[in-house]
């Protein structure tokens, strides 16, 4: 069987790095495309992965730090909460983006903590102990994960209803070990994703049912060596990330053909402009670019040249040390340490 690192040597040049980061470079430029204006609400998040992008790739200085700093400080609303683009409503996900980025810029004490602390704790029901993504009310297992990753930046976890977190995470299982967006839900890849790293930053992964979830992730790898997100479903690129995060979070990575799904990926490249599509064929975005890239990190492709991913929080390991996060390693099920 042929390992991610054997792969990476007999396809050397086969991430197309330079592309990749022109492509990113570009992103930004593209006023005259109407895909530019109808991604506005999205602009924050696609900052976000476009930094990870480059961080993996070793190329974290090819963006203007200062404007990138200048920009998302613009999105931040009076309620403490971030847009998705100066001017719009705040939300949970583009407040995470928006975290996520200051800290990649070493910049986060440029925002007010109480603020943003503030505004993720009033999205939490004092009964429940549900967290909504916004003022609305829309409730989901990203919300729950979301919430606790940003007050762990800030050191202010416990500000939260943890155990009214971890209990909505809990009955948000299913009986073939997975999870959905919320009780009753079915179960997805990307909500596996969220719940496993909400619980991993509670530390309460002991709730987990290790061996049953890692065999359903496993199943999710399809003949041409892609992940797909659930049964019947295509494979797809951003699936390297939820569905190998998760499996790394298990310690059970090995579980798949690694080789096989690089490979997958890095025919998803587009070999003229350079980002990843969802799957071979198809238009390059930065979505997909960015959660490929991750795959690739995970699935341990020329880790010489690519940056170590944290699963838990899709950021380069290095940072998440800095930040003193990676204390969920430590906090592992002693059944799990094997």
């Amino acid at each position: 069987m042929t390992d991610p690192e054997q792969l990476a040597e007999r396809s050397y040049g086969g991430l197309l790095v330079d592309k990749h980061v022109e492509y990113i470079k570009s992103l930004d430029k593209r006023h005259d495309e109407i895909e530019y204006w109808m991604s506005e609400h999205l602009r924050i998040s696609g900052i976000y992965w476009g930094l990870v992008s480059l961080h993996l790739l070793g190329k974290q200085d090819a963006l203007d730090r200062q404007g990138i700093i200048e920009y998302v400080l613009k999105c931040q609303n009076s309620d403490g909460g971030f847009g998705g683009h100066t001017g719009h409503d705040s939300h949970l996900l583009y407040t995470m983006s928006a975290v996520q980025i200051l800290v990649m810029c070493d910049a986060l004490d440029k925002v007010s903590a109480a603020s943003v602390i503030s505004y993720v704790v009033g999205l939490q029901d004092p009964v429940t102990g549900d967290v909504s993504g916004d003022s609305w009310g829309e409730k989901d297992t990203r919300f729950a994960f979301i919430s606790l990753a940003i007050l762990s930046f800030f050191d202010a976890v416990d500000r939260i209803n943890v155990d009214g977190v971890v209990s909505y995470v809990r009955r948000s299982m299913n009986y073939d070990g997975g999870f959905g967006s919320g009780p009753g839900g079915e179960s997805h890849s990307a909500q596996i994703f969220t719940c496993l790293a909400a619980l991993a930053i509670a530390g309460r992964l002991d709730l987990v049912d290790r061996e049953r979830l890692s065999r359903w992730l496993s199943e999710r790898q399809l003949k041409s060596g892609g992940l797909n997100g659930r049964p019947q479903k295509l494979e797809d690129v951003c699936y390297s990330w939820w569905v190998l995060s998760s499996l790394q979070i298990l310690g059970r990575v090995h579980w798949i053909e690694r080789h096989r799904l690089c490979e997958f990926i890095l025919s998803a490249q587009d070999a003229g402009v350079g980002g990843i599509a969802d799957r071979p064929g198809d238009v390059a975005d930065v979505y997909h670019t960015c959660f490929g890239i991750a795959g690739l990190s995970l699935a341990g492709f020329d880790k010489y040249s690519l940056v170590e991913v944290d699963p838990v929080y899709c950021m380069p390991v290095s940072v998440i040390e800095k930040a003193g996060l990676r204390s969920w390693v430590d906090r592992l099920p002693e059944s799990w340490k094997d």
